[in-house]
């Protein structure tokens, strides 16, 4: 079975995490939400995605059945899915959900299918915070998906665990550390380990082939993507993958892209000292956003980099490829290819940053090639105007 998953208003409104990617390749619980429906569906998915992104991200030829891609699977969607006919159109309010239509049908050619209304709650991820928010309940679902009739692999009995939501794939292992799986469940990826003296509340996913550092404090509602490794503390945050937090300080509230660095000592704050609302930036309203948020720490997309003892402002956004460093209180919108901190910003220039991330790439045996670079040189020209903006 093939589908596609189309972008729609979402993949605007979740700049700049979706400048990179399509909006259902963006992970919440263990899984991106393509993988969700693949998995659910036994299906391979393709995507609906903008121009330049779609050589890295293609769509699916001979699919009549496409999907939203900011919308998660559960019960209700999948059976409300698997019952649509071609010729119809899956719709919640002016939401388009999914539809069945001629091979390569488009998000806008289906106005003319037959509507069937979906009246039931749905999990849909259309602005950068929505991934925080709903990781707790996005991994418990995920869990159960990835777990369901299988076996754990045995955790060493120098651990100690509360709980028996743990599951451990093939090559996962942890010596010497706590396991709290009472408030949710823990799941360690194939080959990722935990190192001594850590102490880790579930919600909790560890995805494969990364760790968790000593001595590091984890709370619930915490996902830590593949090929990443962590430490410190880290609170209802959700990294990619392809990332480090290797060193102390307090990551909350908060969304991390792939291929972004924190350097030691870095933190951020995800309440305002009043306790007044957060506010977030947006690129579509090009202004700051209310999020309805007591709790909301940092948003930072791909190829981030921050030096050393950074400190992020209660929400705050990081553009892709910005370079973050300097004493101080950067501001809470960090401009895509910035190169500063503090006491200013000037442009990242892409032959600068393509020699960083050539090392980078290099280091985890990936090819740097023409499709990563063509992305990176689209969203910097999309960008160029929030770098010369006053509003920056």
């Amino acid at each position: 079975m093939t589908i596609n998953l189309f972008d729609d208003n979402a993949w605007l409104s979740l700049r700049p995490l979706s400048f990179t990617r399509p909006v259902a390749d963006l992970r919440v619980g263990i899984l991106t939400i393509a993988q969700k429906w693949e998995k659910h569906l036994g299906a391979t998915a393709g995507f609906f995605t903008l121009p330049y992104l779609a050589l890295k991200y293609p769509a699916q030829t001979g699919a009549d059945l496409a999907i939203n891609g900011s919308v998660c699977p559960d019960i209700g969607l999948l059976e409300a899915i698997d019952k649509l006919r071609v010729g119809e159109v899956l719709k919640k309010q002016d939401l388009v959900i999914a539809y069945r239509g001629a091979t390569g049908m488009q998000l806008d050619q289906t106005r003319d299918l037959t509507p069937v209304l979906y009246e039931e709650e749905l999990t849909r991820i259309y602005y950068p915070e929505d991934i925080f928010k709903n990781n707790d309940g996005e991994l418990k679902k995920d869990f159960t998906l990835l777990t369901k009739g299988r076996t754990s692999q045995a955790l060493s009995q120098t651990n100690t665990l509360l709980g028996e939501d743990i599951f451990v794939e093939e090559g996962g292992g942890a010596e010497c550390s706590t396991f709290n799986s009472l408030n949710g469940p823990i799941y360690i990826g194939e080959n990722s380990q935990v190192w001594e003296g850590t102490h880790i509340r579930g919600s909790f996913a560890l995805c494969h082939d990364s760790q968790v550092k000593m001595g590091a404090k984890i709370y619930g509602q915490t996902t830590i993507g593949p090929f990443s490794r962590v430490g410190g503390e880290i609170n209802n945050a959700v990294i990619w993958g392809y990332s480090g937090k290797g060193h102390e300080g307090y990551l909350g509230n908060s969304v991390l892209g792939q291929w972004c660095n924190i350097g030691a000592d870095t933190n951020n704050s995800n309440l305002k000292n009043n306790y007044a609302e957060v506010k977030l930036w947006d690129y579509t309203e090009e202004s700051f956003r209310k999020t309805g948020l007591q709790f909301c720490g940092l948003i930072m997309a791909d190829h981030v980099k921050c030096g050393i003892n950074t400190m992020f402002n209660t929400g705050t956004v990081v553009g892709v490829s910005a370079n973050v460093f300097g004493s101080g209180f950067p501001r809470n919108f960090i401009p895509d290819f910035a190169w500063g901190g503090a006491h200013g910003f000037e442009t990242y220039q892409l032959d600068k940053m393509f020699e960083t991330t050539e090392k980078v790439f290099e280091r985890r045996k990936t090819a740097f090639n023409e499709v990563e670079k063509n992305i990176l040189k689209e969203v910097f020209e999309r960008t160029q105007a929030y770098r010369t903006s006053d509003n920056n």
